[in-house]
């Protein structure tokens, strides 16, 4: 069976794309977990539909109700560890349909199938959310078994640790899976690592010592003595550890050989065909944030990076392999990130924080009551700001506009293109008077040369990019390349003003407030949620200043966005240059 699994998952993962060595590596456990336990969760309501079958919220809402059946509880945390889970529950046929538009999500999901209990998107919260349930089933006197699977570096995440504390004063019957490969995307650095490397079977240890009986490390890929160990567990009541080792990419030599370029894989990497002449393309937001990063640490001794467990996806692994001194991998631990970048911009350094957008939401406190209150310069790099494509809603960074808006004392820009976050990453190290927010998308930028000759920035400002005088664009962020492409694809440069507001907080007054004397009609244009974002607080200065004219605001609606290609979903939201171009000439006089 898992010899079966795994050629079926290399083969269709190399083909469509998808979270690879995580996955190899937890084959035989996941085989054992199904043979052993019954994760079938006995739903109301339903409407007999299948475990593949794609539900609605409502049909969620009417599932979760109690039951005199239950089902043993099973909750991936870092869901991407969860694909031959999905294959073993009734997914396989819909498996080519993984992360594309309307297909299979790529983490588990209530409403895509009665086996996935809860949705980790993120990491560290599967502890959290399988001890609730088990302490539910503890005052209904169930006897089912609870299981949390922790691993992939998740266990360095504090929330992972707020769980055990609570764990170990429970009596609610849940097995904790620690699936210890020594790699999160990159490899696990800090001082749960270096413990979890070195426990012995007759040793005392962390779990221990919170008062949870042990056992391990075991081999994570002797399916014969984990099913034997589930079966034993089957019978014992309360709080317990297993503690497994496991090889990150197991079963397909290149994985385990080059672990972090093999987390994720988006082509087929077998004998990749080469042109003759490679195509040149832009660098990544992600890479010129990463050499320009080195390059002012090469000017500046007071700047250091800071990443949670993302050097190699934020591109800080360029300053980390030429400087490992002054970068700081502080594990997946958002809240952390944050207050430490506090303290160090307080003895005079000038730390860059760089946290992907939609992790920065679970270090939200900490940016408003550890930063921004006291007033502290800490520059925070936005990373996969916008749609990040296949990784969808938990991905997405939709809100962060909106939530750091309603913070004081934050600055917070958004470049169109690669020079302009060179430009932005300059002046941020200079400013002192408060915390900076810097927030670009995931992907290539539009510049072949990211090496601009750097521009001083004055904040705020914005840049006039055409001059029509019919009808004013205001955009934000990359998307304004959408826009120059509808203005262009439509010859509406004599037509439209557009306008790229490279800042969000503070806006550029005194230009918005010429748009609104000038123009009736105007548009304005985000990547970002509608509710709270950029569009909104250009509506509330309107009506603050009287303005008489039409606005009308592109974005996200109120709603998660799902997965899919980003091209894909831009059109479905009217967010790409022919949605756009349709807009403004629907404004025009006819």
């Amino acid at each position: 069976m898992c010899d079966e699994i795994r050629s079926f998952f290399i083969e269709k993962i190399l083909k469509n794309g998808g979270h690879f060595s995580a996955n190899l590596g937890v084959v035989e456990l996941t085989v054992a977990l199904h043979y052993v336990y019954d994760f079938e969760d006995v739903r109301e309501d339903t409407n007999n539909k299948s475990a593949h079958t794609q539900k609605t919220s409502e049909d969620t809402n009417q599932s979760i109700k109690d039951s005199d059946q239950s089902s043993d509880k099973l909750v991936w945390d870092v869901g991407h560890q969860a694909y031959i889970h999905k294959l073993l529950t009734g997914r396989k046929a819909a498996f080519d349909s993984i992360r594309k538009l309307d297909g299979l999500s790529g983490f588990p999901k209530l409403n895509e199938s009665e086996y996935d209990h809860f949705g980790t998107g993120h990491s560290s919260t599967s502890i959290s959310a399988i001890l609730g349930m088990a302490e539910a089933a503890y005052l209904d006197d169930k006897p089912n078994k609870h299981i949390a699977v922790i691993g992939d570096g998740s266990l360095s995440g504090g929330m992972a640790f707020e769980a055990l504390n609570n764990l170990g004063v429970s009596k609610a019957n849940v097995l904790v899976v620690v699936n210890d490969n020594q790699m999160g995307i990159d490899p696990n650095l800090g001082a749960i690592n270096t413990h979890l490397g070195s426990i012995q079977n007759t040793q005392s240890n962390f779990f221990e010592n919170l008062g949870l009986p042990y056992d391990g490390p075991i081999d994570g890929h002797d399916i014969l003595k984990l099913v034997q160990f589930f079966e034993q567990q089957k019978t014992i009541k309360g709080p317990h550890v297993l503690h497994l080792k496991t090889t990150k990419g197991k079963g397909y030599e290149p994985a385990e050989k080059e672990q972090t370029d093999w987390h994720s894989v988006s082509y087929v990497k077998i004998h990749p065909v080469k042109p003759e002449t490679p195509e040149i393309k832009p660098l990544k937001f992600q890479e010129v944030f990463g050499h320009t990063l080195l390059e002012l640490a090469n000017r500046d001794k007071r700047v250091v990076g800071i990443t949670p467990a993302m050097p190699s996806g934020s591109s800080m692994k360029i300053m980390m392999d030429q400087l490992p001194h002054r970068v700081f991998d502080v594990g997946i631990a958002e809240q952390h990130a944050v207050t430490f970048a506090a303290g160090l911009a307080l003895e005079g350094k000038r730390p860059f924080c760089n946290i992907y957008s939609s992790f920065s939401q679970r270090a939200y406190d900490q940016i408003i009551h550890d930063v921004a209150l006291q007033n502290i310069p800490v520059i925070f790099c936005l990373d996969r700001a916008g749609l990040v494509g296949a990784d969808g809603p938990t991905h997405h960074g939709s809100f962060d506009l909106a939530f750091l808006n309603a913070i004081p004392n934050l600055t917070i820009l958004s470049p169109m293109d690669e020079h302009e976050l060179r430009n932005m990453m300059y002046w941020a190290t200079d400013y002192t008077a408060g915390p900076v927010v810097i927030r670009y998308p995931r992907g290539r930028g539009s510049q072949m040369d990211y090496k601009n000759t750097i521009e001083p920035m004055e904040v705020p400002s914005s840049r006039i990019l055409t001059s029509g005088n019919k009808i004013a664009i205001l955009s934000i962020g990359e998307i304004g390349t959408q826009v120059q492409k509808a203005i262009v694809s439509n010859q509406l440069q004599n037509t439209a003003l557009h306008i790229d507001a490279r800042c969000m907080k503070p806006l550029d007054l005194d230009r918005i407030s010429t748009v609104f004397n000038t123009f009736d009609k105007i548009i304005t244009v985000e990547e970002s949620c509608i509710l709270g974002g950029f569009g909104q607080q250009i509506k509330a200065l309107a009506q603050d200043l009287s303005y008489q004219g039409t606005i009308q605001s592109l974005g996200f609606p109120d709603v998660f966005v799902p997965h899919g290609e980003i091209e894909e979903l831009r059109t479905i939201y009217g967010l790409d240059a022919e949605g756009i171009g349709k807009v403004i000439k629907s404004l025009l006089p006819h």
